[in-house]
């Protein structure tokens, strides 16, 4: 087996952290590249984990690697615990940023009490509770643990693929910790379902009349605003990139007689609120550019004052098109289909919990929009969005809407199989054991939740039945931005709560 070249050198940003263990093994982690779809490397180093401490581990055929530890330290007869977190990241990063996420590692910086990173996601989500279950592997013998399954799964961060094709075989534990939330002294016991729609929209050109010569084309960027994770933070109605975009280009379009649309794109990751997003116009003289442009300037100004203080980062940027670039549009028509989707397309908050008070209960996300091909006589454009609801019959029905809005646009829709959510058992052991294990090292009572994003728990609970499941874990901000960052501060007691919990679970015997 060929691992990748790991630096094992401490980075500077985590010198002097505790646990040194979960943040040395971080340091590695976020050396290795670690895209969805791409965690071969990750894989590979996590073998070799195991390998080097004596450690059986197993593999199905999704990537999915579980490793295994026997109990100690009194702990032996008790019943298996499965540890559980994800190896991929998102991947994003701000604009002005030279970085290969297949390629580069994560440059670590520490500011203010915060490990983030430089410019890019820095994978705290969820590379920290994976690091904290390899701590935990690593522990002395002697340790008092029940016996232990590690199960890292892949592909989280692109629809739970990898939890959804899960081999059950693996595991035998019936408990288990998810260590893939991001408050710390909370307890999360249930999570949204959720699934994806792509819409793929082919929309004709054609010529634009004396294009090389007359035609004025200019781009315009929409940028710096705060983005997110589309279920944490779906609800703090933050600036949606791709949809400011659409209001720009349609009042750009509206300006001036002739103008055109050349191309629209933003967003990329399902799973993200689209922080810029680009438009280009071509308008058949100069007056007619510049009515065009002042339209889209002032469309700018009044989302800077509709977000206010809220988007102070939101900036629009112009650049010129080249000649090549502008020789042909998209007809009015076909730019009518196009904005008639990233106008009407449901974004943010549909419903809030009945039952649970401040839960987000169904919402999407206008993920993204993506320019597949580009012929002389056409452009293929597929629309992603991801809905989120903890009620199936909710999810659903926003899923068909968006369909039926699809279709009737001219669009191909091709829908998934949504993941399922996870019912909150607010009564299981498990959850009274963690309860009293992280009070015993905060001296305060955990707040028990559900939250609206997806966690694997609740696809892993159908593959196996009557597991009792928790999630827990440090505190992050901006998780699936460039903004992302962990709270030094909360990654000790983290983790001091994850082995008080494993005692109290292996005297379960």
């Amino acid at each position: 087996m060929t691992v990748f070249a790991v630096s094992k050198e401490l980075p500077e940003a985590l010198q002097g952290l505790q646990p040194a263990p979960l943040w040395r093994f971080f340091g590695e982690l976020s050396s290795i590249p670690r895209p969805s779809y791409k965690e071969q490397k990750v894989l590979d180093w996590l073998k070799l984990f195991a390998e080097e401490r004596g450690l059986a581990w197993s593999q199905d055929a999704a990537g999915n690697l579980v490793m295994r530890r026997p109990g100690g330290g009194g702990g032996e007869a008790a019943p298996t615990v499965i540890i559980q977190g994800h190896i991929d990241m998102v991947t994003e990063k701000n604009a002005d940023v030279q970085h290969d996420f297949e390629a580069d590692g994560i440059r670590l910086v520490r500011r203010d009490g915060w490990v983030t990173a430089d410019g890019t996601t820095l994978g705290a989500d969820n590379g920290i509770g994976v690091c904290a279950a390899l701590a935990v592997l690593d522990s002395p013998p002697s340790m008092p643990l029940p016996p232990l399954e590690a199960l890292f799964t892949v592909d989280e961060e692109v629809g739970m693929t990898g939890a959804l094709r899960l081999d059950p075989g693996l595991l035998t534990g019936r408990v288990m910790l998810n260590l893939d939330t991001e408050d710390w002294g909370d307890i999360f016991i249930g999570c949204a379902g959720g699934g994806d729609s792509a819409l793929t929209l082919d929309l004709p050109l054609e010529p634009l009349a004396g294009a090389a010569g007359g035609w004025g084309a200019r781009g315009f960027r929409l940028g710096g605003m705060l983005g997110g994770h589309s279920g944490l933070e779906i609800g703090e109605d933050r600036a949606n990139a791709l949809r400011l975009a659409a209001r720009a280009t349609a009042a750009g379009l509206a300006a001036a007689p002739g103008v055109r649309l050349l191309a629209l794109s933003g967003g990329d990751k399902r799973n993200a609120i689209p922080r810029e997003a680009g438009f280009q116009l071509a308008a058949p003289d100069a007056g007619a550019l510049e009515a065009a442009t002042a339209a889209v300037r002032a469309a700018a100004d009044a989302f800077r004052l509709e977000y206010g203080a809220l988007e102070m980062g939101l900036a629009l940027t112009e650049e010129e098109v080249g000649s090549e670039a502008r020789r042909a549009g998209l007809t009015p028509a076909a730019a009518d289909r196009l904005l008639l989707l990233l106008l009407m397309l449901p974004h943010g908050v549909i419903k809030h919990s009945h039952t649970v008070p401040g839960l987000v209960g169904t919402s999407s996300n206008l993920a993204s929009a993506t320019i597949k091909r580009r012929t002389p006589e056409s452009l293929t454009v597929e629309l992603v969005t991801c809905t989120r609801s903890s009620l199936d019959r909710a999810l659903e029905d926003v899923r068909q809407g968006i369909a039926r809005l699809g279709r009737a646009a001219g669009a191909t829709v091709h829908q998934d199989a949504a993941y399922p959510g996870w019912v909150p058992e607010p009564d299981a052991p498990v959850v009274h054991a963690a309860a009293a294990a992280i009070q015993g090292v905060t001296g305060k009572a955990p707040a028990v939740k559900a939250i609206h994003a997806g966690l694997e728990c609740g696809i892993i609970g159908q593959k196996l039945p009557g597991v009792q499941s928790v999630s827990y874990g440090p505190t992050i901000r901006g998780a699936h931005s460039p903004d992302e960052r962990v709270e030094v501060a909360t990654v000790a007691p983290f983790y001091e709560a994850t082995l008080a919990l494993l005692r109290r679970l292996a005297q379960a015997a």
